[in-house]
C-alpha cells in the first residue's frame, strides 16, 4: 500500500500534467500572414517638402502632409494635402497647383495629381479638375479628364487640355463653354 505521501504526489503529478497539457494548447503561438517587405513603402515622412531640380534649376516645390517612397515601383505617394510650386526659367515663380493627392514617378520627375485639382496661375488664370499631369521634362500639364478655366478674359469648360505650367497657351480638345463678353 502506498502512504499518504506518495498518493498526494501521484496526485499532485497527474493535476500538474493536465494543467500543462491544457496550457501548451492556449500559448501556441498564432500564425501570422507574412508581409511582403516591396509592399511597404521605405521611407515615410509628415509636413514635408521636396524639390523637383534639372542641372541645378528649380522646377517646382512639393509640400505634402503625408509622403510614402517606394523602390519599386519607383515612386513617391503624396497624400494629405499636396501644394505645388512650379517655376519657369531663372527660378521664377509660374503657378501653384493644389490636390487631394499626388504621385510622383521618380525616375522621370513626372507628377500626376488626384482629387480636386486646382491650378492658379500668376496672372490669376484658374483651372480646375479631378486628374491633372505634370510633364518634368517639358514643363507642360494635360489631361483626359473635364476642365474649368477662368481667366479675366473668359470662361471655358470642355474635355482634354494641355497647356504650358503658367496656362497662358492652352488648348482645350472639345469645348463646351464660352468667353466673356465685354
Amino acid at each position: 500500500m502506498k502512504s499518504r505521501g506518495a498518493k498526494c504526489l501521484s496526485v499532485f503529478l497527474v493535476l500538474m500534467s493536465l494543467w500543462l497539457a491544457g496550457c501548451a494548447e492556449k500559448i501556441k503561438p498564432s500564425v501570422l500572414p507574412s508581409i511582403d517587405s516591396k509592399s511597404l513603402p521605405q521611407q515615410e515622412s509628415w509636413n514635408s517638402t521636396i524639390v523637383l531640380s534639372d542641372s541645378g534649376t528649380l522646377r517646382a516645390v512639393i509640400d505634402a502632409g503625408y509622403i510614402q517612397k517606394y523602390d519599386m515601383p519607383r515612386e513617391t505617394l503624396l497624400r494629405q494635402g499636396v501644394r505645388v510650386y512650379f517655376y519657369g526659367d531663372s527660378a521664377k515663380h509660374t503657378s501653384t497647383l493644389t490636390s487631394d493627392e499626388g504621385k510622383v514617378d521618380e525616375l522621370t520627375n513626372n507628377l500626376e495629381a488626384t482629387g480636386d485639382v486646382i491650378v492658379l496661375s500668376d496672372d490669376s488664370t484658374r483651372l480646375r479638375t479631378q486628374k491633372l499631369f505634370w510633364d518634368h521634362a517639358t514643363q507642360r500639364i494635360h489631361t483626359p479628364e473635364y476642365v474649368f478655366i477662368t481667366s479675366p478674359r473668359e470662361e471655358v469648360q470642355g474635355k482634354g487640355f494641355e497647356s504650358d505650367q503658367q496656362l497662358r497657351n492652352y488648348r482645350i480638345f472639345r469645348v463646351t463653354g464660352q468667353a466673356k463678353s465685354e
